[in-house]
């Protein structure tokens, strides 16, 4: 597998009723939850048809469900108490689950089931900023300093601009005055800290931009917390509640949701776990995730990431011109700060596997892993969860997922 492949695996307000939601803008096709699978494509949107799909450069092989059963069912590498994966698109449909729910039920995962999202976060604030840029609400070669007047950052800061922030190169360094979360033990001590943008952002603005923005990538979470910040300002609503309008809401995802301070996970939900050092297993899935304000807090189900996948990769959620943006990377020259090639683009990450070119988002948080992935001609989409319990482990499901898929 190749070093781009292994990068899939990579990372680290209760919800308001959807009835208050805005009259959806878009059309989607999607299946009930637990159906065999949802339409392969929405057909429309609430403009017209959609724009040709991208070609690939050819046909996938067909799905080896034997091998996908096989990827998600070792949950001893690593250590894990559930997994759940939906694979869809024009190259075939398989759903499957292995493990429980909860350890205390043993009740089988289902794919609506609630579980917490991690950074694909990341992709929901990507595509709300590119909507406001389409709207020419925003330019990409805008200044942070120019939309969030009130925070005061260095000049320096100030200067970087929105596609820099929404591709990692924004050259911000690293945080001071974090908390050691580096055992178990310490991260359910430090579970309902609470934090605020303001507390976030002051983190990283006592030291000097770490290179000259758009000149390298490294990938950081700040980045996402500024662009949450920028739609909130450009909008007049908490980034949560503009994301909720403009792609749940039309999108008819009802188990998704911005959680703000409040720490559990409401009604049927997949549970997380924690290895202590004592080798005992917590259950870790009340959390305050307001320590990833902005690019890591999202709360959804498999079947709703699919369902958002299905509209991102078919030109539901943005105009054509625009989808070019999201799936461009920098130039050549600009290299991760290991010297590996560039592999974030306007919000997404580029993968590749057996000559098979993935884009999505990987998301981790504690007791919690999800990989949301598609080719760009849909040809292949597949949304990966499962509930790791060591706190720090290198195997990964994902590259097992992977190589059965490509």
């Amino acid at each position: 597998m190749t070093a781009d492949a292994r990068s899939l695996g990579s990372g680290l307000s209760r919800r308001s009723a959807v009835a208050g939601c805005l009259a959806a803008a878009l059309t989607v096709a999607a299946g009930g939850v637990g159906a065999a699978e949802a339409a392969t494509a929405p057909t429309r949107t609430a403009t017209g048809p959609l724009p040709p799909r991208r070609t690939a450069v050819g046909p996938l092989p067909p799905l080896d469900g034997v091998a996908l059963r096989a990827a998600i069912s070792d949950l001893a590498h690593p250590a894990a108490t559930s997994a759940q994966l939906r694979v869809g698109g024009s190259g075939g449909r398989w759903y499957g689950v292995a493990g429980v729910a909860d350890t205390v039920s043993g009740r089988s995962v289902r794919p609506s089931d609630r579980f917490r999202a991690g950074s694909v976060n990341k992709a929901f604030v990507a595509t709300v900023v590119l909507q406001l840029v389409a709207q020419r609400r925003i330019g990409l070669d805008d200044p942070i300093g120019r939309h969030l007047p009130g925070w005061w950052l260095p000049p320096d800061f100030a200067g970087i601009t929105v596609a820099q922030l929404l591709n990692h190169t924004s050259g911000l360094p690293d945080h001071r005055d974090l908390p050691d979360l580096s055992t178990p033990e310490a991260v359910v001590r430090h579970r309902f800290d609470r934090w605020t943008p303001r507390r976030w952002v002051d983190t990283v603005v006592q030291d000097p931009l770490k290179f000259r923005p758009g000149t390298a990538q490294e990938y950081r979470g700040i980045n996402y917390v500024l662009l949450a910040l920028l739609i909130q300002e450009v909008t007049g609503q908490h980034y949560g509640a503009a994301i909720r309008t403009r792609l749940l809401c039309p999108l008819g995802l009802d188990r998704t949701l911005v959680p703000g301070d409040d720490p559990r996970l409401h009604g049927p939900q997949v549970r997380g776990y924690l290895r202590m050092t004592d080798g005992s297993l917590r259950d870790i899935t009340t959390y305050n995730m307001s320590s990833a304000w902005g690019e890591g807090e999202l709360v959804s189900s498999v079947d709703d990431l699919y369902r958002f996948s299905q509209a991102l990769f078919f030109g539901v959620l943005l105009p054509p011109h625009i989808m070019d943006v999201l799936f461009t990377l920098p130039p050549d020259h600009v290299r991760m700060l290991d010297g590996t090639p560039a592999r974030y683009s306007m919000g997404l990450q580029k993968a590749t596997a057996k000559g098979t070119t993935f884009w999505g988002k990987t998301g981790e948080t504690y007791g919690y892993r999800t990989r949301m992935f598609s080719t760009r001609d849909g040809q292949r989409h597949f949304v990966l969860s499962y509930t790791p319990t060591p706190l720090d482990s290198a195997q990964d499901m994902t590259g097992r997922v992977v190589a059965a898929l490509a």
